[in-house]
């Protein structure tokens, strides 16, 4: 099996960009892998975006961020109040934001998959590959009512450690969400061992992305 590293000792920091619809959807998506990034990667520069949002959510996302960033050599997290289910209908000012998220640049980007079931995760990733035209983009699923789990095609084999210390932030932070009877970590712990089963991880789990387009 093919593998991705980033060197441990680069010359420049990793510059990663995280874009979600919701307060939660990065966590959910992608933050054992950024904790795993964050643990091998010496030098990350993390921007963190989020999209819609209240009063409320947002200081759940500005908590889990700085739980999952706490080691991160600069971290810059945005959150938006664009309306929750509605994005499509904002889509020229969203995309207008978009074009001012081209100054960051980075050089790792993770966004929603394009085949979200959820309108506004397929806007969100709509908007990334028509922005970024020229980076590494891995776009992360999220479990939903809907059954809209697909096949992906790269994989983040995680230690027990990543995948606890995710499930433990993502409900420390959320308090809002608790009263969804999916929003549990036997969900969240469920998807990434199947994962991990598909990809042979060795403690069992990992996370799963669909890549598009790589260059080697």
């Amino acid at each position: 099996m093919l593998t991705l590293n980033f060197a441990h000792n680069a010359a420049a920091p990793l510059t990663i960009l995280c874009l979600g619809s919701h307060s939660d959807d990065i966590e959910i998506g992608c933050g054992g892998t950024i904790l795993r990034l964050l643990s091998h990667v010496q030098e990350v520069d993390v921007s963190w975006v989020i999209f819609g949002s209240s009063d409320e959510r947002e200081r759940e996302a500005r908590k889990s961020a700085e739980l999952f960033l706490s080691r991160a050599r600069r971290k810059e997290i945005i959150i938006k109040n664009y309306r929750d289910g509605f994005f499509p209908f904002e889509g020229a000012e969203i995309k207008s934001y978009f074009e001012e998220l081209k100054g960051i640049s980075p050089q790792l980007i993770f966004t929603h998959n394009r085949r979200d079931a959820h309108q506004d995760h397929r806007l969100i990733a709509e908007l990334t590959w028509n922005t970024f035209r020229n980076h590494l983009i891995l776009e992360y699923e999220i479990p939903k009512y809907d059954g809209d789990l697909g096949q992906p095609n790269l994989f983040v084999p995680l230690d027990q450690e990543f995948c606890e210390n995710k499930v433990r932030y993502i409900m420390d932070a959320f308090d809002t969400q608790r009263v969804k009877p999916w929003f549990e970590r036997e969900t969240f712990l469920a998807l990434m061992r199947l994962r991990g089963m598909e990809c042979v991880a060795p403690s069992g789990y990992a996370e799963a992305f669909y890549c598009r387009k790589l260059v080697l």
